[in-house]
């Protein structure tokens, strides 16, 4: 034990970092700044599909003590992933350089990359992750209209407009609003019916922004779950869930805090994993307790105190 907490106290991480961010001007200063500081912090670019997964697995077989996943809300997903399946006491640090940075804005990361890495130097704790059919996920899991907003903003608007790029993609597909079928079943919890948007929280929000689990936390053991069942003015609620207003979509939503939830949609889902997609008709999601050990300030709104 001794052995193993002298070896997680080492000042030595790897910066797993996405390719687009491979000319980032000021994660170099960043990357430079704490190597002065007495860190040797080394650095891995992805390319491709599957390289995140297998930068990972070769870090962890060299040793390194921490990991830093640098990049948007997806590859902070599939670094947090691998890492849980490996089942590792290596510990991880989130660099946000994505356009939404939804977990990064719950958990209350800083956004610029020196401070971002600053929390190197802070204590690590175990956190969650949510779990759906073998996948692993950092964030939410999100279906129905607003997964279709997230999947089919463009990279370039994105670049644009940052955040604001989901909302306005979603006012130009209102008339593709169509509800699904969804049958709801948890411990104590059974709902079925017609649902427009539904959210499955490790964190808080979603697609730029989108408060739907408020009161998540990272460290329960339990998932946030919120159902937006189709109203008779479905465009209405939906302009309520685009504009981010809470207050009223709290209102019409139906919520849980559960260890496990199963969704079945006779005609499939897409659901949405931190921008990873996946359809499906029947689906199990479970909370995997104390799965990762990850660096978030102590002040961190997901954290149960």
């Amino acid at each position: 034990m001794s052995f193993k907490v002298l070896v997680m106290s080492e000042r030595r991480a790897l910066l797993i970092l996405h390719g687009k961010q491979a000319g980032n001007q000021e994660v170099r200063a960043a990357v430079a700044r704490h190597r002065e500081g007495g860190w040797r912090l080394d650095v891995r670019v992805t390319w491709e599909g599957g390289d995140a997964h297998r930068l990972v697995s070769e870090a962890l077989q060299a040793g390194y003590p921490t990991l830093v996943a640098g990049g948007g809300d997806g590859l902070l997903r599939e670094v947090a992933e691998a890492m849980a399946l490996a089942q590792t006491g290596a510990s991880l640090v989130l660099l946000p350089l994505g356009t939404a940075n939804d977990f990064a804005n719950a958990a209350g990361l800083p956004l610029t990359p020196f401070e971002a890495l600053a929390l190197l130097d802070t204590p690590a704790q175990p956190i969650d992750l949510g779990e759906v059919d073998g996948q692993l996920f950092l964030n939410m899991a999100t279906g129905g209209f607003g997964s279709n907003v997230t999947a089919n903003t463009s990279e370039e608007l994105k670049r644009l407009l940052g955040g604001a790029a989901y909302f306005l993609t979603g006012l130009t597909r209102f008339a593709e609003v169509r509800s699904a079928f969804g049958r709801f079943t948890g411990p104590d919890f059974l709902w079925e019916g017609e649902f427009i948007a539904m959210g499955i929280g490790n964190g808080r929000q979603a697609g730029g922004g989108h408060l739907l689990c408020p009161d998540a936390r990272v460290n329960d053991g339990l998932l946030d779950v919120c159902i937006v069942p189709a109203a008779e003015d479905v465009v209405g609620t939906l302009g309520t869930f685009l504009s981010g207003g809470l207050n009223g979509l709290q209102s019409v939503a139906l919520s849980a805090r559960l260890p496990w939830l199963e969704v079945e949609a006779p005609e499939g889902l897409d659901v949405n994993l931190d921008g990873e997609p996946l359809v499906s008709r029947r689906l199990r999601f479970s909370a995997r307790h104390n799965a990762l050990r990850v660096h978030l300030p102590a002040d961190s709104p997901l954290l149960l105190k």
